[in-house]
């Protein structure tokens, strides 16, 4: 026997239900009202685009029961995932916000707290690249461009639903396994993730006398539109082997974030999860 003949196929399990989007309600959110910053997605094919983390989201929360404000720079592709929602009998409406200016953080979190008359929950999916890889192309402003997203966007957009988030909420910040590891090439966007979980850590501190929970879902690869588009501007990424043997779905994400904003993590507070099957950990 060849030591091919010899050495096990690599085990590939069939997505379940819950990976392709196909998993029924089960009314894990029933009555919540939910503010999803990033919403929308872009298009890069809309003929083959798979779905985002950010819409992915919006949809899995209003599946299970919640009204979903879904935020997003494009009011388009905002409106898009809120029309979705309601085509599938879900509760949801459009909120047009760019996180990186701050009037515009302000208006979000009134006009989702006046629209859903409360706020119990909190995701912040954004998350910018920008520039070219390495140190030695960094500059000032790639760098300020980024960290206007990535962490003073999220700061300040706490900062305004604090006060006004019911007690026991959840807010969930969408990081990346670049926040853990070196990995992205971007060293802009690898330190303004790792500097959110320093953020994180923050706001649960001072949301825990009211019950309000803070965590972070850090996705490793995952087949998105800007997913792909990352790979086109590095084709190395989409080369990086990883212990499943492919890419995670927008859909795994969304259920990560579905398991912190639920009450079966009430007790979960100031953690990171890693959605990476195991690169992190094992690689």
């Amino acid at each position: 026997m060849s030591e091919a003949e010899a050495k096990p196929e690599k085990y590939v399990r069939p997505l379940p239900p819950e990976s392709r989007g196909n998993a029924p309600g089960r009314n894990r959110l029933k009555g919540r009202k939910i503010l999803v910053v990033g919403g929308g997605q872009r298009v890069l094919d809309a003929a083959t685009d798979p779905v985002g983390n950010g819409r992915a989201m919006s949809l899995l929360f209003a599946r299970e029961g919640a009204s979903v404000i879904v935020a997003d720079m494009n009011l388009a592709s905002a409106e898009e995932t809120a029309t979705k929602i309601t085509n599938d009998g879900g509760k949801a409406q459009a909120i047009e916000a760019d996180i990186s200016k701050p009037e515009d953080i302000a208006r979000m979190v009134a006009d989702a707290h006046a629209k859903l008359s409360g706020l119990d929950g909190l995701v912040l999916n954004v998350g910018i690249g920008v520039g070219p890889l390495g140190l030695a192309g960094a500059n000032a402003d790639d760098w300020d461009k980024a960290l206007a997203v990535n962490l003073r966007g999220p700061m300040l957009t706490c900062k305004e639903a604090l006060p006004l988030l019911d007690d026991g909420s959840s807010i969930i910040f969408i990081s990346s396994i670049a926040g853990l590891v070196a990995g992205s090439r971007l060293p802009s966007y690898d330190a303004s993730k790792a500097a959110l979980g320093g953020l994180m850590r923050h706001v649960a501190m001072e949301g825990a006398r009211r019950g309000i929970r803070a965590n972070i879902v850090a996705p490793g690869l995952v087949d998105t539109p800007l997913g792909r588009l990352a790979t086109q501007g590095r084709p190395s990424r989409g080369r990086s082997p990883t212990p499943f043997g492919r890419q995670a779905t927008g859909w795994e994400v969304a259920y990560a974030a579905l398991f912190f904003m639920s009450d079966e993590a009430v007790y979960v507070n100031a953690q990171t999860l890693a959605v990476d099957c195991g690169m992190t950990g094992i690689s």
